[in-house]
């Protein structure tokens, strides 16, 4: 890789706003007509699915982030119906284009020799045998249809049984595939009975490896070596020698930061996607779900937007210092809050459990967050927002959806 001295230079704001518009915060947010979905999902390329569902699954916030109100009925009939998108471990568990299995055949390779060696794959070698009969014999099932009795004996790990313990594996190592959820449940099948055999092919390791991290790139317009492994979570070693090839090919182009350095103080080796630019216009008033992309990674949001930020979903309540489940809320294209939801679905209300403020937040983040979680109650079906008062963001106690 070249050194960063012949780099182009952004500033800070620069990089920003070329990382927003790469991610789809560009133009007018109102959604198309015809495939209203593609925009965000193009841009996204992976759409994390997460179990927490206090305010909204985490796979339908992306979409209302960037475009605003929809059914999240006909997101779900797009990704699971139009044969376009499956689900993978793509960085977590998310949906993917279909054509981009492939590019993870060389991760399936790699967990079914992680499952050889650590003795799991012979241990569940009879359950795993007997699942691929049943899914052979019956087609899609859940784990629930798929276990011997009607409470079959728990494992240590996680609680899970032997047969879901089977089932995931064969999930991870490619044998079988998601056909659909019920809830947050996976409906499982063999994966020749539901891919095309295109999907059913393989990449060999660094071509997959170098298409994921120009997709990365291309995603986040900006970003040093461990933004773009980060995002379909590859190692560092591996990121670096599709870094080189793709710098050296012209689809990456080396930049320099303005503030991004290493903890020597040395100028932060960063690229740019040949194709990405800085935007005309932004339309970067957004909720973001914790496991959004212009913060999952949270060394990246720290450099970027200096928002220091961690979800605290798994820390004790008497610890938390912002909520439980804090959505970072985006003024301006910078991330100036952070507020903690419930849908109280049976009130018909969206509870405010706390908003809190940034330090240099805009003048006008109080009255952006008041819109957006106006319309964000409206999109879930809610009538009214309730605050509870926590937190240094001053909101109205009470106020309608929109």
């Amino acid at each position: 890789m070249q050194e960063n001295r012949a780099a182009e230079s952004l500033s800070a704001a620069e990089a920003r706003r070329m990382a927003l518009a790469a991610q789809g915060f560009t133009g007018s947010a109102r959604m198309r007509r015809r495939r209203p979905f593609d925009p965000a999902l193009e841009r996204l390329h992976v759409l994390q699915i997460d179990s927490v569902n206090v305010f909204a699954r985490s796979h339908y916030l992306p979409v209302f982030s960037r475009h605003g109100d929809y059914d999240p009925a006909h997101l779900d009939r797009h990704l699971w119906s139009s044969g376009e998108f499956t689900e993978y471990w793509a960085h977590e568990a998310a949906f993917i284009p279909v054509t981009d299995r492939p590019l993870f055949a060389w991760r399936m390779r790699d967990y079914a020799d992680r499952y050889a060696r650590d003795g799991r794959a012979e241990r569940l070698a009879p359950v795993i045998e007997r699942v691929r009969a049943l899914l052979a014999e019956r087609g899609p099932q859940f784990v629930r249809e798929l276990e011997e009795g009607p409470r079959e004996q728990r494992g240590p790990w996680w609680d899970w049984s032997e047969t879901k313990h089977a089932v995931e594996l064969l999930f991870a190592t490619g044998e079988v595939v998601s056909a659909g959820r019920e809830g947050f449940q996976r409906r499982y099948a063999l994966a020749p009975d539901i891919l095309p055999d295109a999907a059913l092919s393989e990449v060999p390791r660094e071509a997959a490896q170098r298409r994921l991290i120009e997709q990365a790139a291309r995603s986040l317009g900006v970003g040093t070596l461990p933004d773009l492994a980060d995002y379909h979570r590859l190692k560092s070693a591996e990121a670096r020698a599709a870094v080189r090839a793709l710098e050296e090919d012209g689809t990456l182009v080396p930049v320099r930061v303005e503030g991004w350095k290493t903890p020597s103080g040395a100028p932060l080796p960063a690229w740019r996607h040949r194709d990405a630019r800085l935007p005309a216009r932004l339309a970067s008033d957004a909720l973001l779900t914790p496991f959004d992309p212009i913060v999952w990674f949270r060394p990246r949001a720290e450099r970027m937007f200096d928002f220091h930020y961690r979800i605290e979903i798994y820390t004790p309540k008497e610890q938390r210092r912002y909520g439980y489940y804090c959505l970072p809320l985006m003024v301006g294209g910078r991330l100036a809050g952070r507020i903690d939801l419930k849908a109280d679905r049976a009130e018909r209300v969206l509870l405010v459990q706390a908003a809190w403020r940034e330090e240099r937040a805009p003048h006008r983040t109080a009255g952006v967050a008041k819109d957006l979680l106006s319309r964000a109650a409206a999109w879930q079906g809610l009538d009214t927002v309730r605050t509870s008062g926590v937190g240094d963001l001053a909101l109205p106690a009470a106020f309608d959806a929109a």
